[in-house]
């Protein structure tokens, strides 16, 4: 059997009895790093005498058979190096080859970054996306993609690029767009800040520390933001429509006429 296990983001009092009978009891751990799994095993104060093997953004194909054969004839506990294994971490190639084949797959369920931020945003949960990291390159045609996102968007981002993520997405999705910056969920130094998206560009412009999740409101109603306007008229644009035949286009769903937005798309 293959088990995919949640581990701690942070705070070892959210390791499970299930995680550390898992980890104790396992004949193979699949590991994301081997160093943080063998500390976590380490603070648990627990028994694992299981082999350990790597599987990474860059192993994890290399390393599908071996866990899957290991899998049909003992238990196998897959972890990441915090939080639920195939979540923006690696396992969907292991879960997904398994699923395929017929080999049986449990979980045990624990802390999760983007839900728990999701939780704490103060932003509608009813309906909502993970998004996972946010790209490092192309973040404002990547913003722009999601103009007309109803539900709540959940992201991930480096500290470092994360001042520069949010002054883009408050360049599309509008400056007074409500969001909210978890950082460094369940660990000593925990900042949950919340405030619209320029707020938040003002409040992190000089950078930050730690694991970050970036939850912004969808767009609500059916007027949209100058910003947002012209970000749907350069998106049409990329898909191969003229600028006049875009900014009509979306001219017909917004209070702004054709004429301003093609003058302000050119400039």
């Amino acid at each position: 059997m293959l088990i995919l296990a949640a581990t701690p983001l942070g705070n070892l009092g959210d390791a499970s009895q299930r995680l550390k009978d898992a980890l104790a009891g396992a004949d193979l751990i699949v590991s994301e790093d081997t160093r943080v799994t063998g500390k976590l095993i380490k603070a648990l104060g627990i028994e694992a005498t299981a082999p350990m093997v790597v599987a990474n953004e860059h192993s994890e194909a290399d390393v599908v058979e071996r866990v899957l054969e290991a899998a049909l004839r003992s238990t196998v506990v897959f972890v990441s190096d915090a939080g639920m294994p195939g979540i923006s971490d690696p396992g969907f190639l292991v879960v997904k080859a398994a699923r395929e084949r017929g080999v049986p797959v449990s979980v045990i369920p624990g802390p999760s970054a983007g839900v728990s931020a999701l939780a704490v945003s103060g932003l509608p949960t009813d309906r909502f996306i993970h998004e996972g990291f946010v790209p490092r390159k192309g973040k404002r045609g990547y913003f722009e993609s999601l103009v007309r996102e109803p539900r709540t968007m959940v992201f991930f981002e480096s500290p470092h690029r994360l001042a520069a993520t949010l002054r883009e997405a408050a360049g599309v999705f509008g400056q007074d767009r409500p969001a909210c910056v978890v950082r460094e969920l369940t660990k000593m130094f925990e900042e949950v800040a919340w405030g619209t998206l320029e707020d938040l560009a003002k409040r992190f412009a000089a950078g930050t520390k730690g694991e970050i999740v970036v939850v912004i409101g969808g767009h609500r109603g059916d007027t949209i933001s100058l910003p947002e306007a012209l970000a749907w008229v350069e998106a049409l644009m990329r898909g191969g429509a003229k600028r006049s035949d875009a900014s009509a286009e979306v001219a017909k769903g917004t209070s702004f006429s054709k004429g301003e937005l093609y003058r302000q798309s050119l400039e």
